[in-house]
C-alpha cells in the first residue's frame, strides 16, 4: 500500500447510477471526487439494466397534468403500511432539480415515451405515462480509451449482441419473423453490432442503462472525476471526533483516501450476500433458494457501515425487487447463466404453472408483482419455482424468453438446459415432474378463456399495463392465446431479484443512521445501498434508477455542507479492520 494518502473532497464508493450522479453533482460544484469501483468495469448493475427512471414530476408528466396528489395517492396505495411520507416528499421535491442538472449540465439525455404505464394500473393515482423516462442511445466512442472500461451488456439479454430498448425498438425485435420491415430493422441493428465488434472489440452503439452510464462516465471525465476500477474499499477511516473522513482501498489501488467532506456509499445492495439474504429474505433461509443477476450487490455497504453502528432497515414490505429468473449454462464451460423474465411471460400463449401443474396468478403483472405471487404461492416450500409453458405456435411466433422463435434452431436451448420439449402435453408433464391430468385441466380452462379474451381466474389482460406486456397486434386480448398445438415447451423459473429494497437505514438526507437513529457524521448511502424510498412497493419502470439519481444528486449537492467542519487529514485514524472490512 502507498504510504502517502490520496486527498479529495468526496469519496464515492460504487459507479452505478446513484454513485455517478453523486460524483457528477459534487464535481460540478468544484469539489474533487474519487469514485472507487470494486469491479473490473464501471457502471454497476445500472449498466446492464433497461435504464428507465421512475421520476414523477418530470416535465412530461407536468405537461400531461400529473399532480403531486396523484403521485402520493399511488405511492400510498402500493405500500399502505410502510409509506414514508417525509422521505417521499424529499424525493418528489428533488426530481425536477435533479433532472434539470443532468439534462442541462451533463451529457445525459432522456427520452419521454408516450406510454410507460405504472405497474399497478388498477390502483388509485396510477397513470399511463409521464412518470418513467429512458436514456437516449449514445456512441461509446465518446469515452475514448475508456470505452472498454464500461460494464458490458448482460449477454443472455441481447439479440445476437444487440440490446433492444422497450418500446418501438422491442416491437421490431419481437416481430422480426412476422414482418419484412421488422426483419430488416433487426438485421441492420445486428449487422452494425457485429461490424463494430470486429472494428472496436465491442459494439459502439449503447442503449438502455448502458447508454445512461456511458453518458455519466463521459461527463465525469470532463469534470475531472478520478474513476478507479478494481478498487475495493477495505475499511472506512474516521477523524479524531469520530466522523468518517475517508477509506482504506485495496486491489489495484492500495491506498488510503482522505475525503474532507465525507464518503458516499453507492456500492449496491445485499442480494449477493448469502448471510444477509438468509436473515432478510424469508424464502431463502439456507441461502440456496435465490439467484441474482445484479453486479456487486454483495452487502459491502453494510459491511463497511456496521462497525460504526450502521444497520439494515428491513421495514420495506418486500425486502427485494423480485424477478423470475431461468438458470442455465454456458455451453463452452458449463458456468451459470441467468435470464431474467422481465417481459416475456405476459405474451399470448404463455402460462406459468406450479409444481402441481396449476396456474397460480396473473402472468402479465410486473416481474416484481409476479415474483410476489410466486413467493406467496410457494410459502412453506423448500424451493421457489414455476414452469413457463408454451406450445408450438408460441415457440414459433415469440420464442420463450432466451429461446428465440422461428427460424432460429432450438437444439442449442436443450444442450444448455434452458428449454424442455415434450412431444405431447403428457410427455412434457412427465419431463418436468408435474401431474399430467392437472396440466391438461389447466390448459383446457385457460384455452377456453383465451378464446373469449377474458381470464376468469386471475384477470390477466385486464389492465393497460398488462396489455403493454403483451402483443398489441394480437386480438381479442393482447395477453391471451390458447396453447393447443404440440409439441409443448417449458422453461423453469426460479426466484431472483433486480436489487434489494431493504438496505442501510438512512434519514431523508441519505445520512446513514446508527442504532439510536443518529446520523453517522461524514457517511451517506444512496441507491440500493440504502433502504428504498417506496417502502417495498415497485411503482413502475425504473423504480431503482429513479431514486438512485435523485438521492445521488442530493448527496453530491449537500455533502460539502455536512462535512464543513471536517478536521485536517492528518488527524484521521482507521476504523478497526474487523469491524468495517468489506
Amino acid at each position: 500500500m502507498s504510504t502517502e494518502p490520496v486527498e479529495c473532497d468526496v469519496l464515492v464508493v460504487g459507479s452505478g447510477a446513484a454513485g455517478m450522479t453523486a460524483a457528477l453533482k459534487a464535481a460540478s460544484q468544484g469539489l474533487s471526487v474519487v469514485v472507487a469501483e470494486k469491479a473490473e468495469h464501471l457502471g454497476g448493475t445500472a449498466a446492464i439494466s433497461a435504464g428507465w427512471a421512475w421520476v414523477p414530476g418530470n416535465k412530461q408528466g407536468v405537461a400531461e397534468g400529473d399532480t403531486r396528489q396523484e403521485v402520493e395517492t399511488y405511492l400510498r396505495a402500493i405500500a399502505p403500511e410502510t409509506y414514508k411520507p417525509t422521505r417521499v416528499k424529499t424525493f418528489l421535491d428533488t426530481v425536477p432539480e435533479a433532472l434539470s442538472f443532468l439534462e442541462n449540465d451533463t451529457a445525459v439525455e432522456f427520452t419521454y415515451p408516450p406510454a410507460a404505464p405504472d405497474y399497478q394500473m388498477d390502483l388509485p393515482g396510477a397513470r399511463l405515462s409521464g412518470r418513467a423516462i429512458i436514456p437516449k442511445d449514445t456512441d461509446a466512442r465518446i469515452l475514448g480509451g475508456d470505452r472498454l472500461r464500461m460494464q458490458p451488456y448482460m449477454s443472455s439479454y441481447t439479440v445476437y449482441g444487440y440490446m433492444p430498448q422497450v418500446g418501438p425498438d422491442m416491437y421490431h425485435v419481437t416481430h422480426a419473423n412476422q414482418s419484412l420491415k421488422s426483419f430488416a430493422y433487426l438485421t441492420g441493428k445486428v449487422a452494425r453490432t457485429w461490424i463494430d465488434t470486429l472494428l472496436y472489440r465491442r459494439g459502439v452503439l449503447r442503449t438502455n442503462g448502458n447508454a445512461l452510464m456511458t453518458l455519466m462516465v463521459a461527463s465525469a471525465k470532463d469534470l475531472g472525476v478520478r474513476l478507479w476500477t478494481e478498487a475495493p474499499v477495505e475499511a472506512l477511516t474516521r477523524d479524531a471526533e469520530g466522523a468518517v473522513d475517508g477509506a482504506v482501498l485495496g486491489g489495484r489501488h492500495p491506498v488510503t483516501v482522505r475525503a474532507k467532506a465525507g464518503v458516499i456509499l453507492a456500492s449496491g445492495g445485499f442480494t449477493g450476500h448469502t448471510e444477509l439474504r438468509k436473515k432478510h429474505f424469508p424464502h431463502d433461509p439456507d441461502g440456496t433458494n435465490h439467484v441474482t443477476p445484479t453486479i456487486g450487490h454483495d452487502g459491502s455497504a453494510w459491511e463497511l457501515a456496521k462497525g460504526l453502528g450502521g444497520h439494515i432497515d428491513d421495514s420495506p414490505h418486500s425486502p427485494g425487487s423480485w424477478a423470475p429468473i431461468t438458470v442455465f449454462k454456458f455451453l463452452r464451460n458449463g458456468r451459470q447463466r441467468l435470464f431474467p423474465h422481465l417481459r416475456a411471460i405476459g405474451l399470448p400463449g404463455l402460462i406459468a404453472v406450479d409444481r402441481h401443474g396449476r396456474r397460480f396468478g396473473n402472468e402479465a403483472l410486473s416481474y416484481h408483482d409476479f415474483g410476489r405471487q410466486m413467493l406467496e404461492h410457494n410459502r412453506g416450500e423448500k424451493d421457489t419455482f414455476a414452469w413457463l409453458i408454451g406450445d408450438a405456435k408460441t415457440m414459433h411466433k415469440y420464442g420463450i424468453g432466451y429461446a428465440k422463435p422461428w427460424p432460429v434452431p432450438r437444439s442449442y436451448n436443450y444442450w444448455i438446459d434452458y428449454l424442455v420439449r415434450g412431444r405431447t402435453l403428457e410427455d412434457l408433464a412427465g419431463k418436468i415432474g408435474v401431474p399430467a391430468e392437472n396440466l391438461r385441466a389447466t390448459l383446457e380452462e385457460f384455452n377456453a378463456d383465451a378464446l373469449r379474451g377474458e381470464d376468469t381466474r386471475f384477470g390477466r389482460g385486464s389492465t393497460e399495463y398488462n396489455h403493454f406486456r403483451g402483443d398489441k397486434d394480437h386480438k381479442p386480448n393482447p395477453n391471451l392465446a390458447p396453447l393447443d398445438k404440440a409439441p409443448y415447451y417449458a422453461a423453469k423459473m426460479r426466484m431472483g431479484d433486480l436489487g434489494s429494497f431493504a438496505g442501510l437505514d438512512v434519514d431523508d438526507d441519505s445520512r446513514v443512521l446508527d442504532e439510536q437513529g443518529n446520523p453517522i457524521p461524514g457517511l451517506l448511502a444512496v441507491g440500493a445501498a440504502a433502504a428504498s424510498v417506496f417502502g417495498g412497493g415497485y411503482p413502475g419502470y425504473g423504480s431503482h434508477i429513479g431514486p438512485a439519481i435523485v438521492f445521488g444528486y442530493r448527496a453530491g449537492r449537500d455533502i460539502a455542507a455536512f462535512g464543513a467542519h471536517r478536521h485536517a487529514p492528518e488527524t484521521a485514524e482507521a476504523v478497526p479492520e474487523d469491524a468495517v472490512s468489506a
